[in-house]
């Protein structure tokens, strides 16, 4: 089994209609996707919206969580300020996680040089396994394979990454360079089976937000070696894949409209994100229907 399980979800942060954050609407969502099947969360990450909440609160946000539910919770700690992403990732330790998140710098497109020593300095400041999260599309900087493959052979507590540069013929040869026990996962959900197949051990995923019993399904499958069932349950997911994030609608603004839907706390994203565009709860709404899920 990997360290923090197969099946994370990436959760979103449950905010009210004042923008506060729902505390206790985290606390059911969570206790709902372990119940759904999920072996972890990982909260205040991206689709957390972590960019846009205080430190006090993403420090609240993981005890809230870690509180609520008995499976490993990854708390986001990932800044594109190095001090910054120090005092997160002791809050983070001290609210109970299981382990850390961190995105490579955005915005500040830093050289490998400066996001190895980033990732080093923030690696010291907690005990707990950091898993590192590649993902240019948003920061605009990748993780180099070197880079990765020199921080797992050197920094004791980097073990994980959550891979969404989207290019599993990298990750394939990463695999090849790291450790034994470093442990790659999945950020992007269509991703998931060709990266299991290279040796990827699960995901941390957006559309198990409504999909985890399938996705859950999938993992099982392969693991098992059906390799028939496993592409046929991931063709029935290519249309939630697709739902999950556009240019009209990121991530996570489809995933809160869903979950609404659903009768789960969500509530509106924070700004710059924006509102829902028009349309999208009537593709929702076809979605779970087609699915078979009540709406």
């Amino acid at each position: 089994m990997a360290r923090f399980g197969q099946l994370l979800t990436a959760m979103i942060t449950p905010l009210k209609e004042n923008g506060k954050i729902d505390f206790d609407g985290a606390a059911v969502l969570a206790k709902w996707l372990v119940e759904q099947g999920n072996d972890g969360l990982v909260v205040a990450g991206t689709t957390g919206e972590g960019s846009t909440l205080t430190h006090k609160e993403q420090g609240e946000l993981v005890a809230a969580v870690v509180a609520a539910v008995d499976v490993p919770v990854v708390g986001g700690a990932g800044s594109n300020d190095t001090r910054a992403a120090i005092d997160l990732t002791e809050r983070v330790t001290e609210a109970g996680a299981a382990g850390v998140l961190h995105v490579a710098g955005y915005y500040n497109r830093p050289s490998q040089v400066g996001l190895d020593i980033h990732f080093r300095t923030c690696a010291k400041a907690t005990d707990l396994p950091i898993m590192l999260y590649d993902i240019p599309v948003r920061t605009g900087r990748e993780i180099t394979t070197e880079t990765i493959a020199t921080l797992a052979h050197e920094v004791p507590n980097i073990v994980a990454v959550k891979d969404a540069a989207g290019h599993p013929d990298e990750t394939a040869r990463l695999i090849s360079l790291v450790p034994d026990d470093f442990e790659v996962y999945s950020g992007d959900d269509s991703l998931t089976l060709p990266l299991l197949a290279i040796g990827a051990v699960g995901v941390v995923s957006v559309a198990s937000h409504w999909v985890s019993q399938e996705m859950s399904d999938m993992l099982a499958a392969f693991q098992r070696g059906d390799n028939q069932t496993a592409a046929a349950i991931n063709q029935k997911l290519l249309s939630s894949y697709a739902f999950e994030a556009s240019d009209a609608a990121p991530n996570p603004v489809p995933a809160k409209c869903i979950l609404r839907l659903l009768g789960l706390p969500s509530g509106p994203c924070r700004l710059p994100m924006g509102p829902e565009p028009q349309g999208l709860e009537y593709k929702a709404r076809q979605l779970l229907m087609s699915l078979g899920k009540p709406c």
